[in-house]
């Protein structure tokens, strides 16, 4: 999984469009090599306020280019922005207000913590702008909270450096002419921020907030009686009681939404481990009821990582007794559906999945195009002149619809009758046979990508001994890493044959022969693959390299044969028995 996260930087700068657009500019014109590949960010969103002369900008990326993304765009705002100038609505304590770093895919919260920790030493120690540690990120208990970091705003800057217990984490220890300019910055890590809005079937604004009350963390003022009017309860301080509400790590409050002429609980859910989106919708609904009103359907404000809606359409899956091992478009209808959130009006999630608005169409049409392509397409430009796809691809691809086959036959012995209490043995059969047809559905375009590479080799020049060496050198590894995308073809194919055992042995009998042909076909991938993993080892300079390639290739051959003989005597003796 592609590791991703989000940025949030508030600037303080919502009226001068110059300004806002000049340290835009210096976000997304970051360019950072990961791996040998160039990643930048994709600007999501510049959000200017002009009372609160505040920007918010979101940016993505991975974290290497988002860091650096950062680091560049508040250097840009320190430029151009000073704060003995500022004036706006919005508490704020520096030219880049906070900087949180969000964890989207494949990263941790801690892993963001400590990327916010090394960015706030590095502004300090590269642009002298002192920085506090917040959140996650936070170097002091007290400092998890923003608002004591950011005490007494920018104004109290002068005292604050100096105060050994109210100084920044990373900063001079002194009134600096830079700090005067450029304020402090808060740098954080928070979990993302899901914010939705749950329709109602009601116009009235106070039963809305009464669920709002019901459902918050915070809760309510207790009162006499545990009515919603009377007399407020108190301590023996004379400190006001409170109810808490029953989800964690969500702010609401109930309104009214003239453009719908319903009433809605609106909700930040700034915990989405604690609490899920779909906990909080079935939370919702449960607290609407009891008052006699109805959640219509819920309406997400923004946009959302992509694991929120699948979690989401799982837990619907796993309510329902259905398998989870569909593709991600049928998991994420189902997440649509089940909280309805085309209620009020269409719901795309190539709109507002993060993961999605990140594609280049481009480049996913290029990454992606022999499986976009149709059968009959497919087999045409197989059929062609061109020497790729050719063999490796072909492998990949049976090696898929082994799995496929695999896959279907586990879910269609999920939801077979009068085995339901057998559904989540097969679901997760289900779920371990569609990974690997994901996987390999990779691999036939990388397969002839891995070809490509060969053939740009030809076009380097050799005119001088210097270019000759180089061009040897990246033809080596061009070549390895040829046998190494079918050799990784071979792997995933064999382990087809785990799922297309199960599934013979145990599986919904009128499908038996649904298995054998999986066996099949992933025996035809395994067996192709390992001929493209001898025939681009031969062409290796390292033959110490290429036998190790070779050898293990032979081995698995040899297992994925004698898998398929176990599997075919499976399905021959149930076929006649």
């Amino acid at each position: 999984m592609k590791r991703i996260i989000e940025c949030v930087p508030n600037f303080s700068e919502g009226r001068n469009r110059e300004v806002i657009d000049k340290i835009v500019a210096a976000i997304a014109a970051v360019k950072v090599n990961v791996n040998g590949k160039q990643e930048s960010v994709k600007v999501l969103d510049v959000d200017p306020g002009e009372a609160t002369n505040r920007t918010v900008v979101t940016f993505v990326g991975t974290p290497e280019a988002v860091v650096e993304a950062a680091f560049q765009g508040v250097k840009r705002a320190s430029e151009l922005i000073d704060m003995r100038l500022h004036k706006g609505a919005h508490p704020r304590s520096g030219a880049t207000d906070v900087l949180p770093l969000i964890p989207i895919a494949g990263i941790t919260i801690e892993e963001c913590a400590e990327l916010a920790r090394a960015l706030a030493k590095r502004i300090y120690d590269e642009q002298q702008i002192p920085c506090y540690c917040y959140e996650a990120a936070a170097l002091k208990p007290e400092r998890k909270n923003l608002a004591v970091c950011r005490a007494g705003e920018y104004e109290a800057l002068p005292d604050k450096v100096a105060d050994p217990a109210k100084c920044p984490d990373f900063g001079p220890g002194k009134y600096t002419e830079v700090v005067a300019k450029s304020g402090a910055t808060n740098v954080g890590a928070r979990n993302f921020l899901v914010a939705v809005n749950y329709n109602l079937n009601t116009t009235s604004t106070r039963r809305a907030m009464a669920v709002a009350f019901d459902v918050r963390e915070k809760g309510r003022k207790r009162r006499e009686g545990g009515s919603l009017t009377g007399k407020v309860l108190k301590d023996e301080n004379g400190k006001e009681l409170w109810q808490p509400g029953t989800l964690k790590g969500c702010k609401a409050i109930g309104w009214f939404i003239d453009e719908y002429g319903i009433a809605q609980v609106s909700m930040n859910i700034t915990d989405i481990e604690a609490t899920p989106l779909h906990k909080a919708y079935e939370e919702v609904c449960r607290a609407a009821a009891a008052r006699g009103l109805k959640v219509t359907g819920a309406e997400i404000v923004g946009l959302v990582p992509k694991r929120v809606l699948m979690d989401a359409g799982r837990f619907y899956l796993e309510k329902q007794q259905r398998s989870l091992g569909i593709s991600d478009d049928e998991i994420l209808k189902i997440a649509v559906k089940s909280m309805s959130l085309d209620d009020l009006k269409p719901f795309n999630p190539h709109e507002k999945i993060i993961e999605y608005l990140m594609e280049d169409p481009k480049e996913t049409a290029l990454r992606e195009h022999l499986i976009r392509l149709t059968c009959k397409d497919f087999a045409i430009e197989t059929a062609s002149e061109s020497p790729a796809p050719g063999g490796g691809s072909i492998s990949a691809y049976m090696g898929a619809l082994g799995a496929a086959l695999s896959t279907m036959v586990a879910n269609l012995s999920s939801h077979k009758r009068g085995w339901d209490e057998r559904w989540k043995e097969f679901s997760d059969w289900a779920e371990k046979g569609q990974a690997l047809m994901n996987e390999l559905l990779l691999l036939v375009d990388e397969d002839t990508a891995a070809f490509n590479k060969i053939m740009d080799v030809f076009s380097m020049p050799k005119g001088t001994e210097e270019e000759k060496q180089l061009r040897a050198e990246a033809m080596e590894a061009a070549t390895l890493y040829a046998t190494q995308v079918p050799l990784r073809t071979l792997k995933v194919s064999a382990k087809v044959f785990e799922v297309a055992e199960r599934m013979a042995s145990e599986g919904n009998p009128n499908s038996v022969s649904d298995a054998g042909v999986a066996a099949i076909a992933a025996r035809g991938a395994v067996l192709g693959a390992r001929l493209n993993v001898h025939i681009n080892a031969e062409g290796l300079k390292d033959r110490a390299k290429a036998e190790e390639l070779m050898c293990e290739a032979d081995k698995l051959m040899a297992e994925a044969m004698s898998m398929e003989k176990r599997i075919l005597e499976i399905v021959e003796s149930k076929i006649k028995g």
